[in-house]
């Protein structure tokens, strides 16, 4: 992961509406309103907390958020890939990781709700992340990836997945935390999202998003989730609070249909102004954020075949290097290079493939989720 400062964004403070609508926490004690203290989760005692690890506490007043949970993020921890699978390396991970977020970033506290070891256990990140899931109401502002702090659940994951997987021990618990997380808070496997879905990182490693398709889909089958409540298609929700590859492919996009904006990957004020007049332009509902709604999405991206040029297909092009496929490049000409990518990916999501970038191929190029993914198996 990229670690970010400041770790309470202003923008996500202000636009969950916190300072005096925030609630402290003081030490390890977390206050919460009376009837969010008295509902209780499934049994949770699988999860370490802080207590069982021995965290310091934070060393400012963190902040519960006032806006609805609608994702978790995964990420994986830029660690070195230990064979040491014990309890004892699980506590000391978190001590390590809470000691860098604190003394090494300048943060409250751990950045993350919570940290999957490399031998399966699953610990509290940030101090009040087990009380609020258990909760299932509200969740601790946090300081994994900025924009998305006060709306998305943050799951570190021990090592570094660029070039290697997870062990499956790992993988077992991240899909039992994810079906916890879904249930709390009312999400769905749809809702599983990498880090750089939302910002500029290598995070969470090229290898680990290949298995996202199989991640969500075990999460489907354990939730029982009826097929017909899975979107067609679940696009990542960038606005004008995040910024990386996929806000590129939006400028780009933007760029495609006329718009002045600059390729870079920062949500400006002209990619701002460029998303919400599109949306006035095409009967979307203009969103204050500029963020980038499914009817936003699919009127702004062209089907693409092996005539396709120009800017659509950098942005494409763009993409599929960011995320692992280094034999494909930025030239804007749809070659084989590009078709035997988009190909692959297909086959990963479980669509038909055969090399167009249709509506649905965008979404899994982007980052989102596809409803074929799930029915399969």
């Amino acid at each position: 992961m990229i670690f970010d400062n400041p770790e309470l964004d202003r923008r996500t403070l202000l636009r969950a509406g916190l300072g005096a609508a925030a609630v402290a926490v003081v030490g390890s004690e977390l206050a919460r309103p009376t009837a969010a203290q008295a509902a209780t989760g499934d049994d949770l005692d699988w999860i370490l907390s802080c207590a069982d690890w021995g965290a310091r506490p934070p060393k400012d007043p963190l902040a519960v958020s006032t806006i609805p949970t609608n994702k978790i993020i995964v990420h994986h921890m830029a660690f070195p890939n230990t064979p040491d699978l014990s309890r004892e390396q699980a506590v000391r991970l978190a001590k390590s990781c809470q000691d860098l977020h604190m003394d090494g970033n300048g943060w409250s506290d751990t950045g993350q709700h919570f940290t999957i070891s490399r031998g399966g256990y699953v610990l509290e990140g940030r101090t009040g992340s087990l009380d609020t899931l258990r909760a299932g109401e509200r969740q601790m502002v946090s300081a994994h990836c900025p924009g998305e702090n006060g709306r998305a659940i943050g799951i570190e994951n021990e090592g570094t997945y660029v070039t290697e997987l997870p062990p499956q021990a790992l993988l077992d618990s991240l899909v039992k935390l994810c079906v916890t997380i879904c249930r709390q808070y009312g999400l769905y496997a749809h809702d599983i999202f990498g880090h750089w879905d939302f910002r500029a990182t290598q995070c969470p490693g090229a290898l680990f998003y290949r298995e996202f398709p199989t991640l969500r889909h075990r999460v489907f089958r354990a939730l029982g989730t009826d097929l017909a409540d899975v979107p067609a298609r679940r696009w990542p929700d960038i606005w004008r609070f995040v910024g990386g590859p996929v806000v590129r492919v939006a400028q780009h996009l933007l760029v495609h249909r006329g718009y002045p904006v600059v390729v870079s990957g920062t949500f400006d004020t002209a990619t701002v102004a460029a998303v919400q007049d599109w949306q006035a332009r095409n009967g979307i509902p203009v969103d204050v954020d500029a963020t980038l709604t499914g009817p936003t999405w699919e009127t702004l991206a062209p089907e693409l075949d092996r005539h396709a040029a120009g800017p659509p297909v950098s942005a494409v092009q763009e993409i599929l290097n960011t995320k692992g496929y280094a034999e494909v490049t930025a030239t804007g000409e749809f070659d084989e290079a590009t078709r035997r990518a988009v190909r692959d990916l297909q086959r990963l999501h479980h669509l038909p493939p055969h090399g167009k970038v249709d509506t649905t191929t965008w979404c899994a190029v982007v980052g989102g989720t596809v409803r074929q993914s799930l029915r399969r198996r």
